[in-house]
């Protein structure tokens, strides 16, 4: 939809102060892979066409967004449970900068609907996974606590439109992939509870059917995020078996078709270290009006097929945070001098900023490989047992990744970065949240040991790994050796691992694996134009999180692969 384009927030001068600032970046701009990275993963029309919306974007990201990201951040939600004439009620006032991010995103960019119709930024079909998370990426980077919500609505209409009676579809997904701002009905997913968190068998909020095919949910749910969302899938036990077995999907809509509130209170909002901009909540289903999605007691598995998604876009936000951080670290080193020296051009902080890049660039890469196999998996085009591997490994290691380099850009920018004003802390405090969504680390690291075992998911790895190095960069033939056994070590560590149900190898073999697909993914991305420097990353993956190295051993001189890495960023 056409909307006029807001100003540009003009840079401050770095001799202005001497403490950097880059509010008024362009985000897209000052990323030196963004672009040719979108050439390399999108359809060439396409990429010509979203060329000027990502540029637009990053210009917001940097400047409008990225003000009133921090504004929405000082101003969290608040919830009113009477209304002044003593009706219960449940509403959830956001401010208004929130709310004018919510525009920016569903409204304007189609950040929820884009996958699922035409017509969004004037592109005629549904665009590829690649596009949403290029520019999801570059929106998160401003504000981390909407992408939830934008992610969930998108996974919902997802999981709705693979499992769902089609008569429910027709009547929700228009409502859910809307780009008018006041029709739209945003998505969520209740499934937490206090005494089940990652395990699902103890759910105990209960559903019974009703005579007219509708189902009545009771009991309390006790992490909800966007819990006055316009529908949630919601985790019920509907059966009489217990465990997994007994456990159903519904959707739960917010409002009844005479326009009442359904049958449920939102008891209280979170308040939350990090995404303080996103509503969080507990809520009491008092017999709440719910519709089955896919078969009576297959809840887990149509959830999980959704929660897949979510995954995947966990790692895309932990990959955008890290992104920003690496943006305002480089940009402080390059601004700020001490001792008579540029902090960028000083060792230590030269290698510093490396191992950043390299721990963010992981991330994007192994974001855009999981997109297009769940994409594939989707179409029927590709093994479902590489989605189902790459979706865990991406949320556990990239969102652990996330609270590092964020710490270290607080770091680099010194006690200003522990400041509310500056956005290093707001970037620390969401990083943390990627761990515990969706399953934490350990949950997570296990999940993969069981796709493993299960799902036989280590060959298909393999053939995407090879192939990825097959059709990349090559790697150099000083390092030949070293990638080919590291790789076969990192195979036979992971089938031990799971083979074996040796639990405590699971983060081990995890971490290896991960580091492992993104290494080969950079060789790949390395074959495309303006792409060569992502083969020097690729190299750092391999000689510093992949290969066996003695903590007493002096090293080599990496020096020139730093300044070539940096080279390319500034």
């Amino acid at each position: 939809m056409d909307t006029p384009a807001q100003p540009p927030v003009a840079p401050t001068r770095a001799t202005a102060t001497p403490v950097p600032d880059a509010r008024g970046l362009n985000l897209f701009r000052a990323d030196p892979y963004a672009a040719p990275l979108a050439r390399r993963y999108l359809p060439a029309a396409l990429h010509a066409h979203l060329l000027p919306h990502l540029d637009r974007l990053g210009g917001l990201a940097g400047g409008l967004m990225d003000e009133l990201a921090a504004t929405a951040d000082k101003h969290p939600p608040t919830l009113s449970v009477r209304s002044r004439a003593g009706a219960d009620e449940s509403r959830i006032d956001k401010h208004p900068a929130y709310v004018e991010l919510e525009r920016l995103a569903y409204s304007e960019f189609g950040l929820a609907a884009l996958s699922h119709r035409g017509g969004v930024l004037g592109w005629p079909e549904p665009m590829p996974a690649a596009a949403k998370y290029a520019l999801s990426h570059l929106f998160v980077q401003a504000e981390f606590g909407l992408c939830c919500p934008v992610s969930m609505t998108d996974s919902l209409a997802r999981t709705l439109r693979k499992f769902g009676d089609p008569a429910l579809v027709e009547r929700v997904l228009p409502q859910v992939t809307s780009q008018d701002f006041d029709a739209l009905r945003q998505g969520a997913m209740f499934m937490t509870e206090q005494g089940a968190g990652s395990d699902v068998s103890a759910t105990e909020v209960t559903a019974q059917r009703q005579e007219d095919g509708s189902w009545r949910i009771h009991g309390d749910k006790w992490f909800c995020s966007n819990p006055d969302a316009g529908f949630a899938m919601v985790l019920a036990r509907s059966e009489s078996e217990p465990g997994l077995k007994g456990v159903s999907l519904f959707l739960l809509p917010r409002d009844l078709a005479d326009g009442t509130h359904n049958h449920y209170r939102i008891l209280r909002l979170k308040d939350k270290l990090g995404t303080r901009s996103m509503a969080s909540g507990e809520i009491r289903l008092e017999g709440a009006v719910a519709w089955l999605v896919g078969e009576r007691g297959k809840g887990f598995k149509h959830m999980a097929d959704m929660i897949n998604n979510s995954r995947l876009s966990n790692g895309m936000r932990a990959a955008g945070l890290m992104r920003r951080a690496v943006t305002e670290a480089t940009y402080v080193s390059q601004h700020r001098r001490a001792f008579g020296k540029r902090l960028i051009d000083m060792p230590l902080m030269q290698r510093q900023l490396v191992k950043m890049t390299v721990w963010a660039e992981q991330a994007r890469s192994v974001m855009f490989q999981t997109a297009r196999a769940l994409a594939d998996a989707d179409q029927g085009q590709g093994d479902p047992a590489l989605a189902r591997i790459l979706t865990p490994l991406i949320k556990f290691r990239a969102c652990r990744d996330a609270r590092k380099v964020t710490g270290d850009a607080m770091e680099v920018r010194g006690g200003c970065g522990y400041i509310e004003e500056w956005t290093e802390p707001r970037l620390v405090r969401d990083a943390h949240l990627g761990s515990i969504w969706e399953g934490t680390s350990n949950i997570v690291a296990l999940d993969v040991l069981r796709a493993i075992k299960k799902e036989g998911s280590l060959p298909a790895l393999r053939r995407h790994i090879d192939q990825l190095l097959a059709d990349g960069l090559p790697c150099p033939p000083a390092l030949a050796a070293t990638q080919a056994d590291a790789l076969q070590r990192t195979y036979a560590l992971a089938e031990h691992a799971a083979q074996g149900d040796h639990a405590e190898l699971a983060r081990q073999a995890a971490s290896l694996l991960y580091h492992a697909v993104s290494m080969a993914a950079l060789r790949w991305e390395a074959a495309g134009d303006g792409l060569a420097s992502r083969a020097l990353l690729a190299d750092q993956v391999l000689q510093h999180r992949l290969a066996p190295r003695d903590p007493y051993a002096i090293p080599a001189d990496e020096s020139a692969a730093c300044r070539g890495i940096l080279q390319h960023a500034l």
